[in-house]
């Protein structure tokens, strides 16, 4: 389907992170736009304020008038969604064109310059970090991300005049492979989503694959010593980035007071003294490869300075909620060992002589089944784990599956225990906590607000 022809959009999922963007985007556009999703939330209450229709109970009744015409309507749902649900039947026995989230942004890419953003994490920031310093300068872009930006309050930036989209690629469900970027970020390849990919190997696979896509002229930004081994076509750059090596890297770092400043070294042409607008050790190598993608598309370098140094980061990384005399208390998306490993040691480089405790609670049973020896290893950085239940997401439970592996795992000395969710509050009023770090992608940050009251009331 054309885009010429397009009248109306509906989402089947409306309200994911990423879905929500492609909604906004439509409704900039002027289409109608509306959807279903199982429970209402904070985002799609504010997509109905911005126009979209949105309903919570699997009805074909409840699809709007304007969002039944083949001809005219566009489906777009999200692989979440099972095959069985009332309204997808519809639409498939009646001949709507279906697509996945990713196959829109898709052509996307292929209408725009995409600048895309992929790895197990990172991707989230480093792409909010490349369209910020874009939006912002004279070179402009267009956003779709997986996040809600602090600068902007949404996950999707607009420019009549920019032909650049940076997009955060996802590889859950293999989604990147209907990407074709014109420049492209590689920030990690770790093992994850081993319930869709099966192995190690086709994980990595899956990633070379999605290199071949990359357009003849642009180029590949990828973090020094993945093990994966990209694939190119010829004519595509290929560029190595990290935080200390690599053709982009930063030197002369200094981390002091709740400050960070360092020199972006580049083979186009480095700059010196850039500041860090959201101060947390990890962004140091976030930074570098979202100025690299900016640099190579035309951003120059007091653009780059300004970007970074105005950048306040996304809802749910490494998200400080509290930052007083008392308490440190943040909220943190991290859910794979690499990335709760991260945050873990981005911690302990800020806060070096006080005691760090980490509520987390682990996503998804086969991700804890694969990788609980990791998450203990990586939570063992921290004096103290309260873990809790499992959040099962998508799936069913599995025999001898749960947190009690990571909690049999953590190394001796740190102090541990396992509570339900609904002991959450009631441990936060009873205790003091010096540093205090939500971890995970499941319904528990649904009580950061309550537990940043708490904190504050003491």
């Amino acid at each position: 389907m054309e885009i010429k022809n397009i009248r109306a959009v509906y989402f089947v999922g409306a309200g994911g992170i990423g879905m929500s963007a492609l909604a906004r985007y439509f409704m900039h556009l002027g289409m109608v736009v509306a959807g279903y999703d199982k429970t209402p939330s904070e985002l799609t209450r504010q997509l109905e304020k911005e126009g979209m229709l949105v309903h919570y109970e699997e009805s074909v009744d409840a699809i709007p008038h304007a969002c039944r015409n083949k001809e005219t309507c566009l489906v777009i749902y999200t692989p979440a969604v099972p095959a069985d649900h009332k309204e997808m039947v519809f639409f498939r026995e009646n001949g709507f064109t279906i697509e996945k989230r990713a196959q829109v942004l898709g052509e996307l890419t292929r209408s725009h310059k995409g600048l895309c953003v992929a790895g197990t994490h990172g991707k989230t920031t480093t792409s909010a970090m490349c369209a910020h310093i874009m939006h912002q300068s004279h070179v402009e872009c267009n956003a779709f991300l997986g996040g809600i930006t602090k600068n902007y309050g949404t996950n999707y930036l607009l420019s009549s005049k920019s032909d650049y989209v940076v997009i955060e690629a996802d590889e859950f469900d293999r989604s990147f492979h209907w990407l074709r970027p014109w420049m492209s970020v590689i920030t990690s390849t770790d093992p994850d989503h081993l319930d869709i990919y099966g192995t190690k190997e086709a994980y990595l696979e899956s990633f070379r694959h999605y290199t071949t896509l990359i357009q003849p002229g642009g180029a590949l930004i990828i973090r020094t010593g993945l093990e994966m081994k990209p694939d190119v076509q010829e004519g595509v750059r290929i560029y190595e980035y990290s935080r200390d090596e690599g053709d982009f890297h930063a030197e002369n770092i200094k981390i002091d007071n709740g400050e960070i400043t360092f020199d972006f070294i580049s083979p186009i042409a480095s700059v010196m003294n850039i500041e860090l607008g959201q101060p947390i050790p990890i962004n140091i190598e976030n930074a570098v490869a979202a100025m690299a993608m900016a640099q190579l598309n035309g951003c120059d370098a007091e653009e780059l300075r300004y970007g970074m140094k105005t950048f306040h980061g996304v809802d749910r990384r490494f998200d400080f909620k509290v930052k007083n005399d008392r308490c440190v208390f943040l909220s943190d998306y991290a859910h794979h060992p690499m990335e709760i490993l991260q945050s873990a040691r981005s911690l302990r480089e800020l806060y070096r002589h006080r005691k760090i405790t980490a509520m987390f609670q682990p996503h998804l049973y086969t991700r804890t089944r694969d990788f609980y020896r990791e998450f203990a290893d990586a939570l063992s950085v921290l004096d103290e784990v309260i873990l809790l239940d499992i959040y099962p997401a998508r799936e069913e439970p599995i025999p001898g599956v749960t947190s009690q592996l990571i909690y049999d795992h953590l190394k001796p000395g740190v102090a541990r225990s396992i509570i339900h969710l609904d002991e959450v509050l009631p441990l936060v009023k009873s205790r003091d906590f010096d540093v205090l770090v939500v971890l995970g992608a499941g319904d528990l940050d649904n009580y950061v607000p309550q537990i940043t009251k708490i904190l504050e009331s003491k």
